[in-house]
């Protein structure tokens, strides 16, 4: 592939592009029709069909990102996650996946696969001996995440890749938290990646998207299902995470150079328990963390202190927010307890280590020093 020859940046910012051959302009003209010709046409693009102009250029942006034959564009990142395990997986399958995952991946499987039939299985862990423990001889796909949600576990990607390849098992990742900046799963065997395009691709709050990159066979495999359920995106919002995307290699490195630097000062924090950061020596996944990611990422978990009250260190916060999602150019905060895992009960989240102290934390790309005044003028007001 030719951009497999070209820099992050320039990846970001041209291929995908589409050439506006009529007036010359200098980005991509937006294509709002939802229907096109079909007679002596190469191909019959419809929308449903996730082949409209704007959508078929920006998978090749998001496959030249994580060095795929093919991508998908959806319209979330449950629809990505979703429409990939139901095309690999189908009555009497079984699933491997990790426990430290996404809340809205776990309420997925708990909640639809009995529907279908496929049976599943969590880890005890993030080892990879956890997963090898879980495989049954039905086991059809592997499915991990790392950096993973909320607690920043790391799992050693080429290990299960050659695990799953060993038994002759699909391999998957949800790559949202390290983004394609930070860490290419594919160049260390994972079959498949998805992304919440929601958080890094978008990055700047005012879009809802998902993606999945892998072989063209894959890929074809996928849309296979992904035609019928109809989780295609608009061309709309297509244009507009293009568009995002053109900064993401920026936007995501600054993001990340700022939060090593609030990791060390939160781990040193006297008001502060533990912060959950791969880029930490503490880390247990430290050395792991290094050799298979490019950066450490943009995301950081930590705990107050028990006499502080979380929900009003929040509220007490002015310039980092305290918002659903995460991965825009500003800093959020939230409790995982009350969101992304609200869906947990109490019993799930502290088996898995969520307690209610625990928040997490998405750096963006204000002045360290301004972010560092905030957190301490929200805990100098609730602490006394």
């Amino acid at each position: 592939m030719v951009s497999k020859r070209l820099g992050l940046n320039t990846i970001c910012t041209h291929v995908g592009e589409i050439k506006d051959e009529q007036f010359k302009g200098a980005v991509s003209p937006i294509y709002l029709s939802s229907s096109y010709e079909f007679l002596d046409v190469d191909v019959k693009r419809y929308p449903r069909y996730f082949n409209t102009p704007n959508q078929d250029y920006l998978s090749k942006k998001v496959a030249a990102l994580e060095n795929t034959e093919a991508a998908m564009i959806f319209g979330s990142g449950m629809a990505a996650i979703s429409h990939m395990f139901l095309a690999f997986l189908q009555k009497g399958d079984h699933l491997v996946v990790q426990n430290t995952l996404y809340g809205g991946t776990v309420n997925f499987i708990k909640e639809e696969f009995h529907k279908y039939g496929i049976e599943y299985t969590f880890t005890n862990g993030y080892k990879v001996e956890d997963f090898e423990e879980a495989i049954q001889k039905n086991t059809k796909l592997i499915h991990i995440e790392s950096p993973s949600n909320p607690l920043l576990t790391v799992t050693d990607i080429k290990a299960i890749a050659d695990l799953g390849k060993s038994k002759g098992i699909l391999t998957s990742i949800d790559n949202t938290f390290a983004s394609p900046v930070n860490q290419n799963p594919i160049d260390l065997g994972i079959d498949m990646v998805m992304h919440s395009a929601t958080k890094y691709f978008g990055g700047h709050s005012d879009i809802c998207a998902g993606a999945v990159a892998s072989s063209q066979q894959y890929i074809n495999r996928i849309w296979n299902v992904s035609k019928n359920l109809g989780g295609s995106l608009s061309d709309m919002t297509v244009w507009m995470l293009e568009r995002s995307m053109k900064t993401l290699g920026l936007r995501v490195k600054a993001q990340t150079k700022n939060a090593m630097k609030l990791a060390k000062w939160l781990n040193k924090h006297p008001k502060v328990n533990k912060v959950y950061y791969p880029g930490l020596k503490s880390h247990p996944e430290y050395e792991l963390s290094k050799s298979q990611m490019k950066g450490f990422g943009a995301m950081l978990s930590f705990e107050l202190t028990e006499d502080l009250d979380a929900y009003e260190f929040q509220k007490s916060l002015h310039l980092i927010k305290s918002s659903m999602s995460l991965a825009g150019v500003e800093s959020t905060v939230i409790s995982p307890h009350l969101t992304s895992h609200a869906l947990l009960t109490s019993d799930e989240r502290q088996q898995v280590g969520i307690s209610d102290q625990l928040l997490r934390f998405s750096v963006g790309i204000e002045d360290v020093k301004d972010l560092k005044r905030d957190i301490n003028i929200a805990i100098d007001k609730i602490s006394k």
